[in-house]
Parts: structure tokens; sequence; C-alpha cells
């Protein structure tokens, strides 16, 4: 049976704390504006979480003539608000709080100047003409939200036209529209549809829709039927501008006709003291939301798995940066100076010290132990390399194919480690790979420098042989010597000595003879030993070497990718969580 996962829904401060990693992880890799508004939202977060959570701030936005003000005068039963056909009417927003102990921190933050304080469920203001306009309270007023104390808590503002003639009057709107708790947009029957309202408010705040509510005022100027089909085409609106779900509720200030339900609707919202956290949580998700957008990704749509990604990129990049650091010639080196050695050792003692002023191949790469550690002290004190210190080879510089297949290989290895990536997150992983490319020449001379190639043991059967090849010197020179005495006797008219022969051979000649034939013999079979050494030291070396350089290509190419595609993982998971509020 298969087995479904569940998703367990994490809290507005996990959100919050995901939302301030996915910021930190594309930071310097997307928009830095996205970047910045994300950590807005963390800022405003935690401004807003220590404030009074008593409180509901809930805003009354809309269109001139919409009917806003009026509907706020209805619901406070005051006459605060100046209504008039003029544009604009509301220049300032101003409040009305019902028990309103403990939110003027709240209401600083929000920088309302104007608050008005009303006593009870009756609705009645304190007198300040200041705030007013000297009209009287509309019929019904203040019967609104029903017994004492049940809109405890509510702090209803009326805000600005967002259509206003004066731009301050829309910036002030755009600034609370982004703090308040509670969003309640009023339209009309003739405006219900402007795309002014609906582009740059209620479509952007899809994410808000758990703590929007929309109200079409002034029905009472339509049929009963007219209203209807209005509510169902300003549904259908809202359902395009992805807010299905949000409460739609018909009104009229004049009339009161609806008011009660909207009243109860914001009754509710506010008994259940959870509005300030369902708005905090919308605002995360929409964060969340912009950094996928900055990211070329289409929140919902299903993110590339990265999981992997560099493990079979290693050999083809190993391969070309094996032969940037002449890893070939350090081999073929390897196997001549073997070779070098072996005859040097086990070659015929007399001639011997010829072949030791050759160069070894070795030491003219400087990869010897004697010239990476030791020797030139000057020299090595006037480039600046301390004691103990590895040098750098004598290896021939890349050429220009050799670092063109590199540069190939770098670029193919991101391409293929960044395939799928959105567009900012593969740029990210293509410059990890080439980020620490100034340090790639002097990591591959130094890896080559400080492999161990196993030329510093000498093998066994140098000795022997070498130790065979002087027994062999010795027995030639006794068959020599004993030739020379038998001359200087027969040159001397002496009487000869028993001559002791080995067959038809005299001693002395099969000595001399035998001793060069078994020292070429000897010496032959030491260079098929040593160019079987030699070839087998080679492979040794051959694996050693690509063993350093691919550890360098990880560490400067394949590493740097790999952090790069961990980044965008840890990036993923962040802003799903902050999106989503939800964990797999």
């Amino acid at each position: 049976m298969k087995l479904l996962r569940r998703e367990k829904t994490v809290s507005l401060d996990d959100r919050l704390a995901a939302l301030a990693r996915a910021a930190d992880l594309a930071d310097g890799r997307l928009d830095a504006d996205a970047v910045a508004a994300a950590r807005a939202v963390i800022a405003r977060a935690g401004v807003r979480a220590s404030l009074s959570v008593d409180h509901t701030a809930v805003a009354l936005a809309g269109a001139t003539g919409s009917g806003k003000s009026s509907l706020f005068n209805l619901l406070s039963g005051t006459s605060l608000a100046t209504v008039g056909v003029t544009r604009p009417t509301t220049s300032t927003a101003q409040a009305a709080l019902w028990e309103g102990a403990g939110a003027g921190p709240l209401l600083d933050w929000l920088e309302i100047p104007r608050r008005h304080e009303l006593l009870g469920a009756s609705g009645q203001a304190l007198p300040e003409p200041s705030h007013g306009n000297g009209a009287e309270p509309p019929p019904g007023a203040g019967q609104v939200f029903g017994t004492e104390g049940e809109a405890a808590g509510l702090i209803l503002l009326d805000l600005p036209d967002h259509d206003s003639i004066e731009p301050s009057h829309r910036l002030e709107v755009d600034r609370l529209v982004e703090l308040v708790d509670l969003l309640v947009w009023v339209l009309d029957p003739q405006k219900y549809a402007d795309a002014a309202v609906h582009d740059r408010y209620l479509r952007p705040l899809a994410r808000h829709r758990d703590v929007m509510v929309v109200v079409l005022n002034q029905i009472d100027r339509l049929s009963p039927a007219a209203a209807e089909r209005c509510l169902k085409d300003l549904r259908r609106l809202l359902d395009e501008d992805g807010l299905t779900g949000v409460p739609v509720v018909g009104v009229s200030a004049r009339t009161g006709a609806g008011v009660p339900e909207l009243g109860a609707l914001l009754t509710s919202r506010v008994a259940d003291r959870r509005s300030w956290s369902a708005r905090l949580a919308a605002d995360a998700g929409m964060a969340a939301d912009a950094l996928l957008q900055a990211s070329g990704i289409t929140p919902g749509e299903p993110l590339p798995d990265v999981a992997g990604r560099p493990d079979g990129l290693a050999r083809p990049l190993r391969d070309a940066l094996s032969q940037a650091a002449g890893v070939p010639v350090v081999v073929e080196a390897v196997a001549k100076s073997h070779r070098h050695r072996s005859v040097a050792a086990t070659g015929w003692p007399p001639t011997r010290w010829i072949r030791r002023l050759r160069p070894d191949p070795l030491r003219r790469l400087r990869l010897d132990a004697t010239s990476r550690y030791a020797g030139e002290p000057e020299t090595r004190a006037e480039q600046g390399e301390p004691e103990g210190v590895v040098g750098r080879t004598s290896i021939p510089v890349a050429t220009v194919v050799q670092r063109s297949r590199m540069d190939t290989a770098i670029r193919e290895a991101a391409g293929a480690a960044s395939a799928g990536l959105p567009a900012p997150w593969a740029a990210a992983v293509r410059q990890a790979a080439r980020s620490r490319g100034d340090e790639l020449e002097d990591g591959l001379d130094r890896a080559v420098a400080t492999t161990s190639l196993g030329v510093s043991r000498r093998p066994l059967w140098w000795r022997l042989a070498g130790l065979a090849q002087w027994l062999v010197l010795a027995t030639m020179l006794a068959g020599g010597i004993w030739l020379l005495a038998l001359v200087a006797l027969d040159y001397l008219r002496l009487p000869q000595l028993y001559m002791p022969t080995a067959g038809e051979l005299p001693w002395p000649t099969t000595l001399l003879l035998g001793g060069l034939l078994l020292g070429l013999l000897i010496a032959l079979l030491s260079r098929v030993a040593a160019w079987l050494g030699g070839r087998r030291r080679a492979r040794k070396a051959a694996k050693a070497l690509r063993s350093s350089v691919d550890r360098v290509g990880r560490e400067l190419v394949l590493d740097p990718m790999e952090e790069e595609l961990a980044r965008y993982h840890h990036f993923t998971e962040a802003v799903t969580v902050a999106g989503n509020g939800a964990r797999a």
C-alpha cells in the first residue's frame, strides 16, 4: 500500500526564519530589490510581533466616491470622517478605537496621529471636534457591533483615496496597506471592475486572501436583481485575481443594509486575534514568491533536483587539468629517471661515472626530493620561499591548446552542473567554477611537486646487480692481471708457470672473457629490468599524479560549484517553507 507523505505545518516564526535564510542565501545571486523586500518583511514582522496582539488594525481602503468614509462613520458611530464629492476628501488616515488601551505603540508604528477612542459598544465618540466635520452621525450609527465589548481590540482606519490626485495620499495608502492587519476594500457599483484597484492592489495581494474583505457599497442605488448581478460579477473578478474565498459583502452606508453582516464579520476577525499573524504569514509568502520570481521560477512549479550533479564531472576535468599540469611530461620523466638511476647503479663500475654526468630527468624538472626541499637556499631566499616549503617546479608551462582544453573542460563541467537551473543560479554556478581560477596554475604545480612519485626508494635488485658487477669486474681484473703476469714472464724469459685450463681455454683467458661477457649480460638484463621497472613506476606515478590533480580540481572547481548547488538547494528548501508554511 502506498503511504502518503504528510505535510507538517510550520509556525510563523519558522516561516520568517526560513525567509531570512532564503534572503541570506539569495544575497548576491538574485535581484537586490527582492532580497531587500524579504528582509524588510522580516524586520516588519519583528516589530509587529512586539506590539499589541490584542488589537487588530483594520483599514478601510477605496477609491474616491466609493463611500468608505461614510462607512467608517457608520461603523464608528461618529462623524469623524469628512464626507463629500470633491477630490480628495480624506487627506490623512485616522483611527477609531474600541477599548484601545495599550494600542498606542501600535498606532505610533502605523504613524496614525489622528485617534479617537470609543466608549463601550454604544459607539459614542469622545468629543474631539478637530477630528470631525461637525455633522451628525448617520442613522443607526453605533449599533453595528451589538453588545458591549464585542468589538474590543478593533482599530478601524479610514485611509485616503488610493486614486487620489494627490501623490502623497497614494503613498500613504501604499504604506498602510503594507502594515495593517486586515484590509477592507470598499468598492462601488460604478468602479468595482476598475483596473486601477485590481491590477495595483487586489491581484498583487492574492497571498493576503485570509486577511482581506471586499465590500460593495451603495447597493441601495441598484435594484435587488442588479445588486445580485454586480456581486456575482465582482466574485468572478476576485476569483480571476486569485482571491477565491475572500468574503464579499454588499452594503449601503446610506440605509445601513448589509452593515450588520459586515460588523459581524469584523467582530469575528477581531475576536480571533490571529489576523496580525495571518497578515505576516501572507507577507512572508509574498516575499518568498518574489524571491522565486527573481530566480526565474514561477511559484508552484516543480524545482529541479541538484543532488549529486558534480559526481560525474570529475574525470573529464581531471584529464584536461592533467594535461595542463604537465602530468604526461612528469610520467615520462619518472620512467626515464628510473632507467637513468638503474643504469648508474647497475652499470659497469669503471664507466658508471659517465652516466652520473648526465642530468637526471626529474632533477631537471625540480621534482626530486633534493631539488624540492633543499639546495639553492640563496635562490629560495631571494624568491621569498621559506625553508621546508615546496618550491615551483620546472615543468614547461601549459601550451595554448592545453589551456584551451582546460577552459573548455571547466565550462563544460559548469554547464553540466547548472543544466536546468534558473538563470541567476546557473550563472552563479558558472561563476563559482571560475571563482578560484587564479589559483589553478599554482595549485596544479604544487600538487605535482608534492606528489610522492615513488622514485626515492632504491630497489633491492639494484644492489644485487651492482654487487654482481663488482664481482665480475674483480674476476676480469684477476684474469687480466694473470695474463699480464704470463706476458711478463715470457718477456723476461723466465720459466713458465703451470697453466690450468677450462676445457681448451686457459683460466686467465676464461676469467677475462667470461667476466666481460657476464658483465655485458648483467648490464643487458639490468636495462630490461630497468625498462620494465620504469614503466611500472610511471604507472604508479601517473595514478598518484592524477589523484593529486583530481584533488586540486575538486578543491578549486568542483567544490565551489557544489557549494553553490548546495546553496541553491537550501534556498529552495527555505523559500518553500517560507512560502507554503509546510514542510514535507
